[in-house]
């Protein structure tokens, strides 16, 4: 096993990483920038080295000063957690040059899974239904009209090294098309350094359903479960849950084999997730997305599989098999996540940073888990993303985790900063929620109407 592996990261994931780097027995380095001299992540790590000023470009996104630390402390490994260079093939490429273990899969194949329209005409070959869409990059507004034309509307202009909700435009009609396509480009260009799109046929309303799947080297692909990702707002996930309750049987086996498959076809080694859209009315699913990375509603997963997908990643990396085979997995109850930032959802969700004054988590009981690096005092930074914790419930059925997961909100307490924890507890007891009853359409078209509308 490594000895010591370096953190690329900072936030909950960085303290997740390191939480489980220090169970297997592994030593930790954590990087941060001069905003986050503070941070939980460089406390608990045994050593931490600052790697450039606040801006992320000059800190987690400075490769360079990245490897040049892990070199410094003799880091056999880096662990990129998800967002900065987690899914940047160059990165994981200068890696492998520097004979340091990128902890997640090959350059190549990150290159191959990452465009996404390489990605399709992989799964293409592979035989894993995909949306009707462009046959390769698309780099102006004419050619979006004229393809827009042959596969119909409504139609999702993407980013082809899109991610995260960056670089995506719905449209309805040609009316609208040229607009979007323009600012979809421009977001692209500034959020990746590539404006090349991609278009596809829109399925909606449809269902988010994603499954995790984790790979060895010695060519063992397994899952472990599919998630009920369809709660977002700007295509930016607020609300995870496990197993998702518009899959039956039948269908759970053909979704999580098409992922298997998927992963298999590409020789994909360490843990991913293969993203699908459900249109319920017909039952049909279509390939979206992969994201070659651990995703950030991986305790979901991992609560209702009992298999820790970070141990794993790392275990994987250091060469070993997957410590369960497909047969061993077994699945148990149901799971929630919500995710807390710190933003004013009555302010149209604007970033709320400032100084935690006062912090109360919920705890107790069996199946309730928080994911945060947030401490009373600390000054939450203006330069990052606004997630500063995620609750996680788990519970035998799904109303149970329901109940579960409204205790824990109605206990969470943090002050010094506005959070969306009021938000996420009206929405996780919205009767449409409750009931299961929702898609993709659901938080933009429904539920925020009438939530904005309140005092």
């Amino acid at each position: 096993m490594f000895n010591k592996i370096l953190i690329a990261n900072r936030g909950e994931i960085a303290v997740r990483i390191i939480r489980a780097a220090r169970e297997l027995g592994v030593g930790t380095v954590a990087i941060y920038s001069t905003a986050d001299r503070d941070a939980l992540h460089v406390h608990l790590a045994d050593e931490a080295i600052c790697v450039g000023p606040a801006r992320s470009t000059e800190s987690y996104l400075n490769m360079n000063n990245i490897l040049s630390a892990a070199v410094a402390t003799g880091a056999q490994a880096i662990h990129p957690g998800f967002g900065f260079l987690s899914e940047n093939s160059k990165f994981a490429r200068l890696c492998e040059e520097m004979n340091i273990k990128f902890i997640g899969p090959s350059a190549k194949v990150m290159d191959m899974m990452g465009d996404k329209i390489n990605a399709r005409a992989e799964m293409i070959k592979a035989g894993v239904p995909v949306t009707p869409g462009s046959e390769g990059e698309v780099h102006t507004t004419d050619e979006a009209v004229k393809i827009a034309e042959e596969i119909g509307y409504p139609i999702m202009l993407k980013a082809s090294a899109g991610g995260g909700g960056k670089g995506i435009r719905k449209v309805n009609n040609v009316e609208e098309l040229v607009p979007a396509f323009e600012a979809a480009q421009a977001e692209a260009q500034a959020a990746f350094g590539n404006g090349a799109m991609f278009i596809e046929r829109m399925i909606f309303p449809a269902r988010h359903i994603e499954v995790q799947i984790l790979g060895d080297s010695q060519g063992n692909v397994i899952h472990l479960g599919e998630r009920d990702c369809s709660l977002q707002r700007n295509n930016q996930k607020v609300l995870e849950e496990s197993p998702s309750v518009a899959i039956g049987h039948t269908l759970r086996q053909e979704i999580t084999a098409a992922a298997v498959k998927a992963a298999q076809h590409v020789s994909y080694e360490n843990a991913g997730t293969i993203e699908f859209l459900l249109d319920e009315s017909s039952g049909k699913f279509y390939f979206m997305e992969m994201n070659t990375r651990v995703q950030v509603e991986h305790p979901v997963t991992e609560f209702v599989s009992g298999v820790d997908i970070v141990k794993e990643q790392i275990r994987v990396a250091n060469g070993n098999e997957l410590s369960v085979k497909q047969e061993d997995v077994t699945f148990s109850g149901h799971a929630i996540e919500c995710r807390i930032n710190a933003e004013n959802p009555k302010f149209n969700f604007a970033p709320s940073p400032g100084k935690i004054t006062n912090l109360f988590l919920p705890s107790g009981g069996v199946g309730l888990r928080v994911d945060s690096a947030m401490y009373s005092g600390y000054t939450i930074p203006p330069y990052y993303d606004s997630m500063i914790a995620k609750v996680i419930v788990h519970g035998e059925n799904r109303f149970e985790a329901l109940m579960k997961m409204q205790r824990a909100l109605l206990e969470f307490d943090v002050e010094g900063v506005i959070t969306n924890v009021d938000f996420q507890l009206e929405l996780i007891s919205d009767p449409h929620v409750v009931a299961g009853d929702y898609d993709t359409s659901f938080l933009g078209n429904v539920f925020l109407p009438e939530y904005q509308k309140e005092d």
